[in-house]
């Protein structure tokens, strides 16, 4: 009885603690297949056993590479308990996906079935292979080596979404340390019944298995595989929900929301379901109130952000009891650490920011992890000494966010490339385009005929940097959206801040296995000189293609066009009236010779329709600039001027004719009045065309 009061030292431990507590208790569960506490143990230890017979000793690396089912549950603690560390792969990833991973974790051995055989033995080489169907294991007390708390206990492979993927050691003690956490703030119980929709190969699914089996819960894992499988009905999860009684589950943010739309379009909820957590990519907060308000007070609604570097989550935030707020399509909040963990805000220069800053995200704490398998620490750029942590060592995560007034995180986006101990220009630089990026697509995403959009920085050519926005029509979304329109959405909407150079309508964002965003597989947009086709079902039609999708602009708003073309003339005539009213005088051509009666009256009607161009400009002229990509106040200060150098022809030359040669005072007025501004106006101008488009970075 004292020994189920002594907190487990070792991941299997927790388990074992339970087996002890309720051994004919339901651990895991798939389908009809169900296995006890009790039965999961006593298994684990025979397998356990014959692994060290096969050469796995403590200290050791095993992957399993199983299906779903109740099986792996028992090749995983069997692992632990030979004192070995687990590396998961999923038996059905790509050729290129296992033999990286098999060459790079070199396990001695590696748990499958006969089904998967010839496969690993093929991208794995020489691997030994343990087929778990074809054993027989014989009953028998088995002697657990000693674990201690930093010992090796599993190895994830990260998602390789900026590269090839690295191996995350993962100490005992940072699972036992993340499972506390989790069960403090998800208030884990026996009565739950957690859902596993995971894929082996991903760190939630070692964070579901642990929240259940460490509490003594029942694991109910999904027949079907939500993360890998795109052909999975949608329409199955309530139901399953439903028949398992299942209370607690997490979804990545693609399968959220599909969920979120299931459920809009149905009316239907998930009964029971006290938790859902949705994690692994930008979770905004008008999707996750969306979310809330489908399920009820009753459930709890969180967003969760963390890297499988410090032990899957790092901090959370609730939504239920926030109230819907202006801009929520365009914040994401994550919330608060976790027990435990720490998060820290830094600057260019490595250090942390004051609250409202933007900066790259850094985690310290007890879920930090070992480092990366095969990869000293210090050229790996992650893992960094820090004096302001307790710990004095802290994870550089590439991503931005910033702590708000009231303590919470707010995330930013993806930096892709580690920002901190980089230098400050390149920091700051990062900083900006990242900024920039959010917030237009937090822009983008709130037109109402987008479903979805990302904007990302993209090199259209050698060189050339710039962002590009890709947008997913809303359903039922109108004939007319094309990806000229969402530009010009954009640019009237960020006002010519930092506007994307283009937007491409895509049918769905492309995704990697683990269902993030695949940013190398985005159609690339269409070169600088190209227009956009006239229609939107042509633009939709690129899209659909694969391929260069066409986003670009058209050089000429065709409305805008002919406005201006109308306006001009009638303009123009309204001054031709207005001169003998204001300048009485200033066209009478009685003491000008004959013959030149024409050549005055020609410059006349030049201009009056200059001033009524220069009026139409003003009024119609300023979308136009904004199209440019230059900074806001080049682009106000460009469209002053060129209402001037236009507009300011008709009152100068009229007054210049009304003014003596000898009245030298009026004479310099209007010097200084009309020719040094028009002067000053041809330089804003030539500086507006020689700049180079925010748009577009080195």
């Amino acid at each position: 009885m004292v020994a189920d009061q002594e907190r487990p030292t070792s991941l299997h431990g927790l388990v074992e603690r339970q087996a002890r507590r309720a051994p004919q208790t339901v651990a895991v569960r798939c389908g009809e297949s169900e296995l006890t506490y009790g039965e999961l143990d006593a298994r684990a230890d025979r397998l356990a056993a014959h692994l060290a017979e096969r050469g796995l000793a403590p200290g050791g690396r095993a992957a399993v590479a199983l299906g779903r089912g109740t099986e792996v549950y028992v090749a995983l603690l069997a692992v632990l308990k030979a004192g070995a560390a687990f590396v998961p792969l999923e038996p059905t990833a790509p050729d290129a996906l296992l033999r990286h991973v098999l060459g790079d974790a070199a396990p001695e051995l590696v748990l499958t079935e006969g089904r998967h055989r010839v496969r690993l033995a093929d991208t794995g080489g020489a691997q030994r292979l343990v087929c778990l169907d074809e054993l027989s294991l014989p009953e028998g007390e088995f002697e657990r080596p000693e674990v201690a708390p930093g010992d090796l206990a599993c190895v994830f492979y990260t998602s390789g979404s900026t590269g090839l993927p690295v191996g995350a050691l993962v100490e005992h003690r940072n699972l036992l340390a993340a499972y506390a956490g989790w069960r403090e703030v998800y208030g884990l119980a026996p009565e739950d019944r957690i859902l596993q929709t995971a894929s082996l190969e991903f760190d939630v699914f070692t964070a579901d298995w642990v929240r259940a089996l460490g509490t003594g819960a029942t694991l109910v894992v999904t027949p079907f595989n939500l993360t890998l499988d795109r052909t999975v009905d949608l329409a199955a999860l309530p139901a399953l929900v439903a028949q398992e009684r299942i209370t607690v589950m997490e979804l990545n943010v693609r399968t959220a929301r599909r969920l979120t739309a299931l459920l809009a379009e149905t009316g239907t909820g998930l009964p029971g379901v006290r938790l859902l957590t949705v994690g692994a990519e930008k979770w905004y907060l008008d999707e996750q109130l969306a979310l809330q308000r489908l399920l009820g007070e009753f459930t709890r609604v969180l967003n969760v952000y963390g890297l499988a570097e410090a032990t899957v989550d790092s901090t959370c935030f609730e939504v239920r009891g926030t109230a819907a707020a202006e801009g929520a399509e365009r914040v994401s909040l994550v919330g608060r650490p976790f027990p435990g963990t720490r998060v820290y805000v830094l600057g260019p220069t490595g250090t942390p920011v004051a609250p409202g800053q933007v900066g790259e995200i850094a985690i310290a704490g007890s879920g930090l992890t070992r480092g990366y398998l095969n990869r000293p620490v210090d050229t790996a750029r992650r893992f960094v000494r820090a004096d302001f942590d307790p710990d004095g060592r802290v994870l550089l995560t590439g991503d931005l966010g910033l702590l708000r007034a009231d303590g919470a995180l707010e995330f930013v986006g993806r930096a892709a490339t580690v920002v901190g101990p980089l230098g400050a220009d390149r920091a700051t630089t990062v900083t900006t385009r990242v900024k920039a990026a959010a917030r237009a697509e937090g822009v983008l995403r709130a037109h109402p005929a987008v479903r979805e959009a990302v904007v990302v920085e993209v090199e259209r050519e050698p060189g050339q940097r710039v962002l590009v926005g890709y947008a997913v029509p809303a359903q039922g979304a109108p004939e007319g959206m094309d990806g000229w329109s969402l530009t010009q959405y954009l640019l009237a909407e960020l006002q010519g801040y930092s506007a994307p150079a283009a937007v491409i309508p895509v049918p769905e964002l492309p995704r990697t296995r683990a269902g993030k965003l695949d940013r190398a597989a985005l159609p690339l947009p269409a070169p600088p000189r190209h227009t956009a086709p006239r229609s939107a079902k042509a633009g939709a039609g690129r899209a659909k293609g694969g391929g260069k999708a066409g986003g670009g602009r058209r050089e000429v708003d065709g409305s805008r066009g002919c406005a201006a073309a109308a306006l001009a003339p009638f303009l123009a005539f309204v001054a031709w009236i207005l001169t003998d009213q204001l300048y009485p005088g200033s066209t009478n051509l009685s003491a000008v010779p004959m013959e030149y009666h024409f050549w005055f009256e020609l410059l006349y009607l030049c201009e009056n329709l200059a001033f009524g161009g220069g009026l139409a400009f003003l009024f119609l002229g300023f979308p136009a600039l904004l199209r440019q990509g230059r900074s806001l106040r080049l682009t106000l200060l460009t469209h002053v001027s060129v209402f001037w150098l236009l507009a300011s022809w008709w009152p100068q030359d009229n007054l210049y004719r009304l003014t003596f040669a000898t009245d030298w005072p009026r004479e310099t007025a209007m010097i200084y009045v009309f020719n040094i501004p028009l002067m000053l106006a041809a330089l804003v101008v030539v500086v507006f065309l020689l700049s180079r488009p925010k748009t577009t970075a080195k």
